[in-house]
């Protein structure tokens, strides 16, 4: 396989030549050979550019990486270019398809099998994560895998240790794991067809591939280095292309993105009968210019959309494009499913099967269940018996609900009131806040930010209480021996930060303190993660942007700086949310998770080392580290006031302003009353 890479004038090759018996890679200069596959990286156009920048951030790390794009855009090419740049490229690099995979065969293909383990087993086999150990391991087409085998990817991923089939003994892997797609895993997860939780833990570091009519200056030198190439595959090496004929291509649309270029090219060149290619051989019916003037017929825009979606070879695309209609509709309505339906020309019944199945509204039950269904669709009040109830309440991996879980007081009084508790864990505010919107949760804590953004999504819950503030537990660090001495040298770094969580709105407050915005560094949009501190001091990253305990963490144990916390510019407050009808149905069960959480704190305040060493081999943080972390807290849950209201309202406007809201909200009218 040959990389290109091209900047301005200047382009540089270098090979990297497989083993095919465990695919590990090496560096071998100039190309002076045909490769053995045609396929190239060109980083020409602007978003290109841009495309560069990411992988040479994201290469150096160990973070998982999802590769999201079209057919034929060259995810697994990128996934190589990763490898190659990380300090990994000496090790394996495997690539598997999982949509190719048999049902009864996929286990003992990624994780291996012993001898006997099933019909045909004749001799013990490493799997795939071994084959891969100490290199990097592609999981593309990560969107097709099965469901049961999606699980157990995910114990794989968090253990870092496999299990054959037909033994009981687990194998440590040292692997990093790239995934690649061409679906919508967000679609995927709210149809149920995708593990929420596995999509966390392979979202760390994205990378979204812009399709090639996207970026329409790579197609020229990409068509060079195609006709390059097979010119020497084929013995032609005389061969090249008029400008007209290049122009050409430049005006086609590519539904086939680079795989389709490499084909129309490796066409042309078979069937040419000179040194010079007048034309190639690419489909008119499908032609179109980024400039041309369009149909106003709005239906023939969406055939255009469909014969592309359909030469891209695009997977359930009648049910796709019904999801987005129903969705689209359903949003232009504000909601409506009345409004809505009439719409679309159907009836309420079809559109709310359909909404249903998007999980935007709750499917149909019957008996007891069905009235609460329909009790919670019409924000009704009404009791139902407690000895059936459960209460899911959402915690942050490293957030104030995790020290309550950790102490395990709250399950043992629920129990007394009859409600069983679930605990979900989530990587930050931004996803518990999602979660709560569609309802899969009924109570969690987060800081300001991530419900202004629920709000404006249409995320039905309420404000049921509030944490004074603290400031000094979130801050942007750097390294010890970073040159950034200032919030003003961080124009045109690239600072890590959890996108539309409080530490977002502590980095546009501490811009704003210097006259910059957001706009004027690079941020880097990843979850909180102790394999970010790697990065900062590796230099991945310049700065990064986090809260307590994970502040206090970094800085006990690696060489950073606080370049500036929250004082002066934030306040960070903590709310205690829940979802509307729950808080309707349930005020005395909200009091009684209020009130312990209240005597927590007492514990707390009193005993912080003793709870702190208690509570650390749950959060996987030391005694020194959570005590710290929990002096800064207070654990005292107060209502909301005229003046709270007030600030946080004034948060909202703040991103509604910079258009980071979609809509303007009104915090008071998601404030729990109490009666």
């Amino acid at each position: 396989m040959t990389i290109r890479l091209a900047s301005g004038a200047e382009r540089f090759n270098s090979v990297i030549r497989n083993d095919q018996r465990i695919g590990i890679e090496t560096v071998v200069g100039v190309a002076r050979q045909p490769p053995s596959r045609a396929t190239a990286m060109v980083f020409e156009d602007p978003l290109s550019l841009v495309l560069r920048d990411d992988l040479h951030r994201v290469a150096p790390s160990d973070a998982t990486v999802l590769i999201v794009g079209e057919t034929g855009t060259g995810k697994e090419l990128v996934a190589r270019y990763i490898h190659a740049h990380s300090p990994r490229r000496k090790g394996p690099f495997v690539a598997v398809n999982c949509g190719a995979f048999s049902d009864s065969l996929a286990e003992a293909e990624l994780f291996g099998h012993e001898k006997g383990a099933f019909t045909g087993a004749l001799k013990s086999q490493v799997g795939w994560f071994e084959a891969a150990n100490g290199g990097t391991l592609l999981l593309d087409e990560i969107g097709d895998l099965a469901l049961p085998l999606q699980v157990k990817l995910l114990r794989v991923l968090q253990e870092r240790e496999i299990v054959r089939v037909g033994s009981r003994r687990p194998v440590p892997i040292d692997v990093r794991v790239i995934a690649a797609t061409n679906v919508d895993l967000e679609a995927a997860v709210r149809a149920n067809s995708f593990r929420k939780d596995l999509y966390y833990r392979l979202d760390v570091a994205k990378i979204n591939l812009a399709p090639l009519r996207e970026r329409p200056a790579d197609v020229r030198p990409l068509a060079e280095y195609f006709i390059d190439c097979y010119a020497e595959r084929l013995g032609r090496k005389n061969i090249s292309a008029t400008n007209s004929a290049l122009l050409a291509l430049e005006d086609y649309n590519w539904p086939g993105n680079i795989r389709e270029l490499e084909n129309v090219i490796h066409n042309s060149i078979l069937l040419s009968d000179g040194n010079m290619i007048e034309s190639f051989a690419v489909t008119p019916s499908v032609t179109v210019r980024p400039d041309a003037p369009r149909d106003e017929n709005p239906i023939v825009d969406l055939q255009r959309a469909f014969a592309g979606a359909l030469a891209r070879g695009e997977p359930e695309l009648y049910q796709r494009v019904m999801d987005a209609l129903v969705s689209a509709a359903f949003d232009f309505s504000g909601r409506n499913q009345v409004r809505a339906a009439e719409n679309l020309g159907i009836t309420r019944n079809a559109l709310r099967t359909h909404l249903s199945r998007l999980g935007v509204i709750a499917p149909r039950r019957r008996n007891a269940a069905n009235a609460r269904a329909a009790a919670e669709e019409n924000h009704e009040r009404v009791f139902f018996p407690s000895s059936v109830n459960e209460i899911r309440i959402g915690y942050q991996t490293f957030g104030t609900l995790s020290i309550l879980k950790a102490y395990g007081s709250l399950e043992s009084l629920l129990a007394e009131h009859g409600f069983h508790v679930v605990w979900s864990e989530f990587p930050s505010g931004p996803q518990l806040l999602d979660a709560l919107g569609r309802g899969e949760i009924d109570f969690g804590a987060t800081g300001e930010a991530p419900p202004v953004f629920a709000q404006a999504a249409g995320a039905s819950f309420l404000y049921v209480g509030y944490e004074p503030p603290s400031p000094s537990s979130e801050a942007i660090i750097v390294s010890e021996d970073s040159s950034i001495r200032s919030v003003f040298d961080l124009k045109g770094k690239r600072v890590a930060l959890n996108r539309w969580s409080n530490v977002h709105y502590l980095l546009i407050r501490a811009l704003e303190s210097q006259g910059l915005s957001i706009h004027d560094i690079r941020p880097v949009y990843l979850p909180p993660s102790f394999s970010l501190l790697h990065d900062l001091h590796e230099g991945s990253i310049d700065a990064w942007a986090i809260w307590d305990p994970l502040l206090t963490a970094a800085r006990h144990s690696h060489p950073v700086r606080v370049l500036v916390d929250g004082e002066g510019l934030v306040e960070n407050h903590q709310f205690y949310i829940s979802r509307k009808v729950f808080a309707f149905n349930n005020p005395h069960i909200i009091e009684l998770i209020l009130d312990d959480i209240r005597e927590a704190g007492a514990r707390i305040q009193v005993r912080a080392a003793e709870v702190a060493q208690k509570i650390s081999p749950q959060l996987q943080l030391t005694p020194k580290v959570l005590e710290n972390s929990l002096k800064r807290l207070s654990y005292c849950p107060k209502s909301l006031d005229k003046n709270l209201i007030e600030k946080q309202q004034k948060i909202a406007d703040i991103f509604f302003s910079l258009g980071q809201l979609p809509s303007a909200v009104s915090v008071r009218d998601v404030v729990w009353q109490r009666s």
